[in-house]
């Protein structure tokens, strides 16, 4: 119902769409043809925080933040409580999400299979932690405890070319690169392993979720 300037890679399955907000329910194309599992949104005219859609969390009525730690939050405004389709999501009477007259951007993710997952594990508090399959080895990964405050945490493969993994960067901190053995995590050929008991990785019962990108992209074979 806005209309939208796309720029979608369906192969991708990674669009960006520029539209301009109304601050009231509306719907949005987003070029994919498929789903998508993690949207980000920020108001470009606005001092707003960014506002994460992920498939995983509770439900259409939660969001995330790129600007903080908190867990995950219920606001129905921000997506209207609405599940995205393959074709549109819906954004609501939320400024940050959809301000009145204001310019937003909108980068919308679709899993391929292969390429890029959007999912979510529980934590087991041991350092024999879960090991989380996505299909592919990951080149990215970012993850977020939800259930409680944590700030997001990123992995990856070129700042690492080994495991055990134990450097992590915070995209909402200032902090610097940080390194711990709390921190220990197996980058997979098809996943990825937590070896750590720490509670922003792997608490006991602990929800998190997460988004990777393949270091190698591939499709794999299918029976006939």
């Amino acid at each position: 119902s806005i209309t939208s300037q796309v720029r979608a890679n369906q192969t991708a399955g990674t669009s960006i769409a520029s539209f301009t907000g109304t601050n009231a329910v509306a719907t949005v194309a987003h070029g994919l043809n498929a789903a998508p599992e993690f949207i980000a949104v920020k108001n470009r005219d606005d001092t707003a925080s960014w506002m994460v859609y992920h498939s995983k969390l509770t439900s259409a009525a939660y969001y995330l933040s790129f600007n903080d730690g908190d867990p995950e939050q219920s606001a129905s405004s921000v997506w209207n409580s609405t599940t995205p389709t393959n074709s549109v999501f819906t954004v609501g009477a939320d400024n940050e999400s959809n301000g009145s007259g204001d310019d937003m951007i909108a980068y919308c993710f679709a899993p391929v299979e292969g390429y890029s997952a959007f999912n979510k594990f529980t934590g087991n508090g041991s350092a024999d932690g879960p090991f989380v399959f996505t299909g592919f080895k990951p080149r990215f990964l970012l993850l977020k405890r939800i259930d409680s405050s944590s700030s997001w945490r990123i992995f990856d493969t070129a700042r690492e070319t080994h495991n055990v993994q134990d450097a992590l960067l915070f995209p909402n901190e200032s902090s610097a690169e940080t390194e711990s053995s709390s921190y220990y995590t197996d980058i997979l050929s098809n996943g990825f392993k937590l070896r750590t008991s720490n509670t922003h990785l792997n608490a006991s019962g602990g929800t998190y979720v997460f988004a990777a990108f393949a270091e190698h992209p591939f499709k794999t074979a299918r029976a006939r």
